[in-house]
């Protein structure tokens, strides 16, 4: 898996922005096949930065209707990065 394609967006909420501040984690969304591995090394090939650790979570797609239309939620991923000590990524504070 080429490492461009790992990574497809920053995940921007409230906690995350707090998770950011405090504790230097970064959350995105990433490929459903993606290992920690893969996510690890894209993140430290993409921004330049050491990473520490990564934990991952499997969302699974929700039912959603529109009027009289039903259809389903893509399942997706989110990985949380863990940056060390005096690494940081300035991309995500823009996006």
């Amino acid at each position: 898996m080429d490492i461009r394609n790992v990574i497809k967006k920053p995940l921007i909420t409230e906690k995350s922005s707090i998770m950011k501040e405090k504790e230097n984690k970064y959350t995105f969304v990433v490929d459903k096949d993606a290992n920690k591995y893969q996510i690890k090394q894209a993140v430290e090939n993409l921004f330049n930065v050491k990473v520490k650790s990564v934990h991952t979570a499997i969302f699974a797609g929700k039912a959603k209707r529109m009027g009289a239309h039903e259809g389903y939620k893509s399942d997706w991923k989110k990985a949380i990065v863990k940056l060390q000590e005096g690494q940081e990524i300035s991309v995500v504070d823009e996006a």
